[in-house]
């Protein structure tokens, strides 16, 4: 059977599919309706192994409220080019500055989970003036994580053996889509929380997520994070992004975090307050590492209550 095709992520419903060029790259961006010239910029960043239909809940609940939600096929994923190079942290937050100005505006609220949370952090810090706040779904500052994996021995038995088995070539890649993508489902199933596995909705999104990691290039592209997350610490490159990183941010900063997630431990993502003494972290109970999927009505409230304009 031939592999999907990367339009296979453009499905049919209330979205606006468009191709934007920034930093180079094309990006693959979806948004519901159309929106007001004035209305706030949103920009959602998905996770490992996932592509922009992780935000559906998202962007329905968003525009209905006025804002001019995007979701993005990050770099290497779902439908936007996947160039053999640009994995690192400077490269991922210069498109999402990019993506931003693309788009016309001055700035904008970013909400990421995982993977896609690292380069809303980035980005905030690299290119503060673009960034009004940040909201993150289990997704620790860069400098936190890194001293969690450290000095924690329970995170660090969470997150490194998966970590560490993506840093070998070619065979994570054969790992990730081998019987049609039954790998993701298995990461899925093994960090969310159990009643997310009973929802009707699991099925769907498993299936989707499958299939998008078989797009060719997606494996290897998605693995390119890891790989420069974990082999930059051993380089200047590395040092120089960890250093550029250890400032402190002032913008309104939400962590939501799963109380049942088993991969981002809440001790690491309290670690967070030191670098962004702002930080509101709210625990969503009864959830694991999914909460936008496993709880999108309380997501959406508290990324609502952070975007809305605050009254003096």
């Amino acid at each position: 059977m031939a592999p999907p095709d990367p339009s296979t992520v453009r499905f049919d419903g209330p979205w606006i599919h468009r191709d934007i060029h920034a930093n180079g790259i094309r990006f693959h961006t979806v948004e519901v309706g159309a929106s007001a010239p004035d209305a706030p910029l949103v920009v959602l960043l998905h996770g490992f192994a996932d592509f922009w239909w992780s935000w559906r809940h998202q962007l329905t609940a968003l525009s209905a409220e006025g804002y001019r939600a995007v979701a993005v096929d990050l770099r290497g994923y779902g439908d936007s080019d996947k160039p053999p190079r640009g994995y690192d942290g400077w490269t991922l937050a210069g498109d999402i500055a990019g993506l931003i100005r693309a788009m016309g505006y001055g700035e904008a609220t970013l909400v990421g989970h995982a993977d896609g949370g690292l380069v809303c952090w980035a980005t905030a810090v690299l290119h503060a003036r673009l960034v009004r706040s940040i909201a993150l779904v289990s997704s620790p500052h860069p400098l936190a994580l890194k001293q969690a994996v450290l000095h924690d021995r329970y995170q660090r038995k969470a997150l490194l053996p998966s970590f560490v088995s993506c840093q070998v070539p070619w065979r994570p890649e054969r790992r990730l889509t081998r019987d049609n993508g039954s790998e993701v489902e298995r990461l899925i199933r093994e960090r969310s929380g159990p009643g997310w596995t009973e929802n009707p909705e699991f099925d769907v999104v498993v299936s989707r997520m499958r299939s998008a990691i078989q797009i060719p290039g997606t494996a290897h592209c998605t693995l390119e994070y890891q790989r420069w997350a974990f082999r930059s610490q051993f380089r200047p490159d590395g040092s120089r992004f960890m250093a550029s990183m250890d400032q402190t941010l002032r913008i309104p900063v939400l962590h939501l975090h799963g109380d049942l997630d088993p991969y981002v431990l809440a001790d690491t993502v309290r670690r967070s307050h030191r670098f962004a003494p702002t930080q509101q972290m709210q625990t969503v109970a009864g959830v694991g590492h999914y909460a936008h999927w496993e709880a999108p009505e309380r997501v959406n409230a508290a990324l609502l209550d952070l975007v809305a304009p605050r009254t003096v």
